[in-house]
């Protein structure tokens, strides 16, 4: 069953029933608008379109947003209208109402121009002052850049230059969100941070990592802290190793010139899978505001380091043609646009140690890759094993480890791994599992990742957004990495469909450990 709707609300509204205080209920934006950069690309059409109008559907924004599109395109409000239309009505999550989308469409406007165009912008900044006044969006803006990295720069610049960036009045604001990457190495990171930071204050830059904005991300702070059953057992005392694994089933899918240059390691290791292992291995915070959460995860970044030597703790690959599924498919260097000569991974994985007193001597092990067995996220928990099993020997030689694992996608949920007596007149025991299920447990759908982080950024909420120092200190740790492997070797293939090249499993096994089937 599906969230209830609510009804778009009067302007000027509010809730006589509702305490301020109850964090319980979903806090409604205020009025405000919000310019994409990048209106044409596909994660502004599959993501973004469709979560603005979902969150409207919703009731969760202000019966006055606007939302302005800009692009190098010939259009009209009218045509970008139908652009986010057609976007809607594709992807959108929740049921098309009429009255919702004309309530929204009345404030969709379109600015033509390029990211060089000066004249565009002061166009942009006319646009935008033209909504305060006729949709009561009251100066507060927040700026999409669904942009490469490289145009970054020059669109800050921009925003500047045009008084974009800067409130006309005490208590608006003005924000600006980045995609990933951020940066390609610590100092490119740093150079661009320093840029953005130049034009607007580090409290209004929201870096979206939206793996961070997923239901099952935020689960494991709930299931870490609100439950005493774990938190005696996590650690270097109980915990033998943890496997942190995003897996793709598709390929390059058209992005090859992206791509190549980019990797599987800077595209989802330096983001993705250290949050992920900041959040697994941080301490309780003091609470969860935002400043709190953020220093426990910097605490853990800046204790992590990288398992030595690095030829044998990572392993890097390329796709070869396969059987995916039941359908063959080309290897990477047969994708239309990419480079046979390139050294660029498809899969990575490394190895990283928190040098801490919870977590001393339990290693981290980090893999991603394109073309395997299924599309999955999982944190896998792996437990040492009892000290003293009292069964006969062949009663217990398939007995795994015991195993805490947290689904992120696609069936989000937690799974416990432990031994249970087969029924029988002997002692044998066998593995099983104990399964939760978001889908079964409750009846609310969790909202789409994209709906999450664009109203927390409308909110000004940054809990789910990572700041300056923990970009950063991801760098600092993924760098050696990507210096060693442009020095030496190149990437091993593995066959689409697998579970990566054999070199990985070498790394697993060189401490007697093996990667997790999920």
């Amino acid at each position: 069953m599906s969230e209830p709707f609510v009804q778009a609300r009067p302007e000027g509204w509010t809730n006589p029933l509702r305490d301020p205080r109850d964090k319980r209920l979903p806090r409604i934006a205020g009025p405000c608008g919000l310019v994409i950069f990048g209106v044409t690309g596909d994660l502004a059409r599959k993501k973004l379109m469709p979560a603005v109008y979902d969150l409207a559907n919703r009731g969760l924004l202000p019966p006055g947003f606007g939302l302005t599109g800009f692009a190098r395109r010939d259009w009209e409000n009218e045509d970008f209208g139908k652009v986010v239309y057609d976007a809607v009505r594709e992807n959108a999550r929740t049921p098309f109402r009429q009255a919702v989308w004309d309530r929204l469409a009345e404030g969709i406007r379109f600015v033509q121009g390029s990211f060089d165009d000066d004249e565009a912008f002061d166009r942009l900044c006319d646009t935008v002052h033209e909504l305060d006044a006729e949709r009561g969006t009251n100066g507060n803006h927040a700026f999409y850049l669904s942009i490469p990295p490289g145009a970054f720069p020059v669109v800050c610049k921009q925003l500047a230059r045009s008084g974009l960036a800067g409130q006309d009045h005490p208590g608006q604001w003005r924000r600006v969100v980045i995609e990933k990457p951020f940066g390609h190495d610590l100092a490119s990171a740093q150079e661009l941070n320093a840029i953005v930071n130049d034009v607007f204050p580090e409290e209004s830059v929201f870096r979206i990592d939206h793996y961070l904005g997923k239901e099952t991300v935020q689960n494991i702070l709930a299931l870490r802290f609100a439950n005493q059953l774990f938190e005696p057992i996590w650690n270097a005392n109980y915990v033998d190793h943890v496997q942190i694994t995003m897996a793709e089933d598709i390929g390059l899918g058209g992005r090859a010139g992206y791509y190549d240059g980019i990797g599987a390691a800077r595209d989802v290791i330096q983001n993705h899978l250290l949050q992920l292992l900041a959040l697994t291995a941080m301490e309780e915070p003091v609470s969860f505001s935002p400043g709190e959460l953020r220093t426990e995860k910097i605490k853990v970044l800046s204790s992590a380091k990288l398992v030595q030597p690095l030829d044998e703790t990572t392993a890097r690959g390329q796709y070869t043609a396969g059987w995916q599924g039941n359908e063959w498919v080309v290897g990477l260097k047969e994708e239309e646009g990419y480079n046979p000569e390139s050294r660029t991974e498809t899969f990575a994985a490394i190895t990283v140690e928190v040098d801490t007193r919870r977590w001393a001597g339990v290693p981290f092990y980090l893999r991603t890759g394109k073309r395997l067995g299924r599309r999955v996220t999982e944190i896998a928990v792996v437990f040492k094993r009892a000290p003293h099993l009292p069964f006969d020997e062949t009663m217990t030689e398939e007995l795994g480890q015991n195993a805490l694992v947290i689904r992120v996608q696609p069936d989000e949920g937690v799974t416990m791994r432990f031994g249970s007596k087969v029924p029988g007149s002997t002692m044998e025991v066998r593995d099983v599992t104990m399964d939760f299920g978001y889908g079964l447990a409750f009846t609310e759908d969790s909202p789409e990742a994209y709906e999450r982080l664009i109203l927390d950024v409308l909110l000004g909420e940054p809990s789910l957004f990572p700041v300056n120092a923990e970009v950063e200190r991801s760098w600092r740790i993924l760098d050696p990495v990507l210096e060693r492997w442009a020095e030496s070797g190149v990437p091993e293939p593995y066959a689409a469909g697998s579970w990566g090249p054999k070199g990985a499993d070498a790394m697993m096994a060189r401490t007697g450990r093996t990667w997790r089937r999920p």
